[in-house]
């Protein structure tokens, strides 16, 4: 059975919503990207900023406003964008195509195929009818649940897009269930949001969630000859995480109220019914189940493979890997036209990831950041406002910055050499910094995961805009209060 999320072409991921305000963006938004793009191409060049560099802003710009607008679908956009970087020579057509056959490509693509494996084989809808009858009496409790799940599965799958590709078929049956129907269920919004935000939390708050947080360790320890280690970083990131997130997660049930949309007058028993029904598990359950637990078990263990075996099984070959098992003849689950990949939301992918990092690698990111840096006159400020400042720079910087290992990469020295610089404490700077990293829930293109839960339909650009700034503004004022506080308990700064 295929999901309203898989099979509707109605409401795909357009980021279109009825309504005056989006009916305007929508009217205007071309000729809001277009007039930005000319005065940022043509605009004299600014000191210390390639040429390259201010063709990569304009185009990105542009392509923000078109993304958010939508006055065309977002695949077109990105289409445009990949014309744009090529034919003004911003980034070689070699690299604007080979966006293409990115690893987070074939992911989605493998994504795709394993949803679809779950759902045929009903799978992931007899896991989904046992969560809601065990534990989802209400969708509240289904949400939470929902966001348990995903901070439990930080501490053993180290990959944020692997934990995505494991929640959101799970997600689509149980808005299946109740009903909700893509771009327009405030319940689906509300669920797919808040997987995109737990994902991000919870790689916050433990160590080898993700490999952005391994070096952001590395810098800070080789910077500074402190040993920050796994326990650390979790009893300091973890309770900033949870914090953040039972915050945000009712202010997202008040953003995207879903009140009177689900029924459960006599619901879980017709869903207890349902669950009876479907009997022992059958043999195309068993197969699924086979190839889910051993892509869990790969995914999990992925940093041990080279020691156990010799060689390495990345997180992008494993996925892979499932997919064709699930396609093989007699073997698998699937035939091909069953597996219903999104090809719109791969060229959609492809510019994006086009556009971020043409931004990256001609250096247009990195001089935006540092202008920021530099105009706001840290060395004029107290310490107290630096660290506050630094901290929401931070947070916000992945706005400009599509890769979590770039923006460690570029932030964290940066941070630890102007802590050093002022007479600051660069720990506890550095790795109040490095929690914000994994923030990235502004904009579908912003990683992987937001791709993945974007994909199902069930929000808008302007959904995930508007559910994310809230968030990330409420998680850098818990990490700088927990800064000076719960830091200074465990040690950590100083302060």
């Amino acid at each position: 059975m295929k999901t309203k999320a898989l099979k509707s072409d109605e409401h795909h991921p357009s980021g279109v919503k009825n309504g005056k305000p989006d009916s305007w963006m929508k009217k205007y938004g071309f000729y809001l990207a277009a007039i930005c793009f000319l005065l940022l191409y043509f605009m004299p060049q600014p000191a210390g900023l390639p040429v390259e560099g201010q063709k990569a802003i304009a185009i990105f710009v542009f392509a923000l406003i078109m993304w958010v607008t939508c006055p065309v679908p977002i695949f077109i956009t990105s289409l445009i964008v990949i014309i744009l970087l090529s034919v003004t020579g911003t980034w070689s057509e070699k690299n604007v195509l080979g966006t293409l056959g990115y690893d987070v490509i074939w992911l989605m693509v493998s994504a795709f195929v394993l949803t679809s494996a779950m759902i045929k084989s009903n799978l992931a809808r007899r896991f989904a009818l046992f969560m809601v009858t065990r534990f989802g009496k209400t969708p509240k409790k289904t949400l939470f649940i929902l966001v348990f799940i995903n901070f439990a599965l930080a501490f053993f799958v180290p990959s944020t897009t692997a934990r995505a590709t494991l929640m959101v078929p799970i997600c689509i049956i149980l808005l299946e269930v109740y009903k909700a129907i893509p771009g327009e269920s405030n319940l689906g919004r509300v669920m797919m949001l808040q997987g995109v935000q737990a994902d991000a939390l919870a790689t916050s708050g433990v160590m080898t969630a993700t490999a952005g947080n391994i070096i952001a360790v590395g810098f800070i320890n080789d910077l500074t000859g402190s040993s920050i280690g796994y326990m650390d970083w979790l009893l300091a990131g973890m309770p900033t995480a949870i914090i953040t997130m039972a915050i945000t997660f009712f202010i997202g049930l008040r953003l995207f109220s879903f009140k009177g949309e689900a029924t459960f007058s006599d619901g879980i028993g017709r869903l207890s019914s349902e669950l009876s029904s479907m009997g022992n598990i059958s043999t195309i359950e068993f197969k699924t189940l086979t190839i889910f637990l051993i892509t869990v078990v790969l995914w999990a263990t992925s940093d041990y493979h080279h020691d156990w075996v010799g060689f390495k099984i990345s997180v992008y070959m494993t996925a892979i890997m499932a997919a064709t098992w699930c396609l093989l003849p007699r073997f698998g689950i699937l035939s091909w036209p069953e597996a219903n990949i999104k090809w719109d939301l791969m060229l959609f992918a492809a510019g994006a990831y086009a556009a971020g990092n043409a931004l990256e690698k001609t250096k247009g990111a990195e001089w935006l950041i540092g202008k920021v840096v530099t105009s706001l006159g840290l060395e004029n400020m107290s310490h107290t406002a630096v660290y506050i400042l630094v901290i929401f720079i931070s947070m916000y910087s992945h706005l400009i910055f599509t890769s979590k290992t770039v923006r460690v990469t570029i932030l964290i020295p940066s941070f630890i050499a102007l802590a050093k610089t002022l007479g600051m404490d660069p720990v506890g700077l550095a790795l109040a910094a490095a929690l914000t990293t994994t923030y990235t829930i502004t904009l579908p293109p912003h990683s992987k995961v937001n791709a993945i839960y974007f994909s199902t339909g069930f929000f808008s650009v302007l959904d995930q805009i508007k559910y994310a700034m809230v968030t990330c503004f409420i998680g850098a004022c818990v990490i700088s209060i927990t800064l000076f506080t719960w830091f200074k308990v465990l040690g950590l700064f100083t302060g």
